[in-house]
């Protein structure tokens, strides 16, 4: 059997490629398991200075894998969906709270926890044949896999609303005006590719300060001022403390380009 994520590194760059194609990349326990583990391994990786996700095949991820799903129910399981809780909470988190750049390359459908997954990236870029759907009501659940939280933040409360309940796909070029894709590629082929191109581009930019922005937005986007102002001292004292700033700092003063090391 082939190893359901795929990790492959260039450079700076890791990519994880979800590796399920035959099943659209839907999400059994051995996917999950292994994503949420290697996302944790990357937080700490030094070396990892951002990381694309992607779907094997003609589908991003169309999430939760049902089948599996229903041999949990049909067990008799007292928490047959105690995998939000062991599972996609923490790949959840890892996405959002990742030190570095994360780039979703979402070729094809990404419906239910898929769509949750790539909107948790701070970039997405898509092609013609991408689409988006809130599954999880056509199945009788509420949002997992952060979508409650990344939604909202993306589109709006009103339209988060919408999304979720009417659960109807969103194809590319709507995508692309509710600010669910970042960019839009002619060919659904060039979807990867752009992807690791952008994320290289960000890999040697100075990531630790990337790493400060995310945190900050995650208080200023829900926090009063008070809450972001602190948040903004605590972040520019990091920052201002890295040799990435005084190098930057030194090398715009004499008119050079700077070289960002991530430290």
């Amino acid at each position: 059997m082939s190893d359901p994520l795929l990790v492959d590194r260039a450079g700076a760059v890791v990519t994880l490629t979800l590796n399920r194609p035959d099943s659209l990349n839907s999400l059994d326990t051995a996917l999950k398991e292994a994503l949420r583990d290697t996302l944790a391994d990357l937080e700490r990786d030094r070396s990892c200075r951002a990381v694309v996700l992607t779907g094997a095949g003609r589908a991003f991820c169309v999430g939760q894998d049902l089948r599996e799903h229903v041999e949990t129910l049909e067990s008799g399981s007292i928490d047959p969906l105690g995998t939000v809780r062991a599972h996609y909470n923490p790949i959840a988190s890892s996405l959002a709270n990742m030190p570095k750049p994360v780039v979703a390359a979402v070729r094809g459908m990404a419906a239910g926890a898929g769509a949750s997954l790539a909107f948790l990236a701070d970039f997405r870029v898509g092609g013609p044949k991408t689409s988006f759907l809130m599954a999880f009501a056509n199945v009788g659940l509420a949002a997992d896999t952060g979508a409650s939280w990344s939604l909202p933040r993306l589109v709006g409360h009103a339209k988060a609303i919408e999304l979720l309940m009417l659960a109807e796909p969103v194809p590319s070029a709507e995508a692309v005006r509710l600010g669910l894709l970042t960019r839009l590629v002619d060919d659904d082929d060039l979807v990867l590719p752009t992807a690791q191109e952008f994320a290289a581009r960000l890999a040697a930019g100075p990531t630790v300060a990337y790493g400060a922005i995310k945190r900050q937005l995650s208080v200023g986007d829900a926090g009063t001022l008070s809450e972001a102002l602190a948040a903004e001292a605590q972040a520019q004292a990091i920052t201002g403390a890295t040799a990435d700033h005084r190098n930057a700092t030194t090398a715009f003063v004499n008119k050079q380009k700077p070289l960002f090391e991530g430290r």
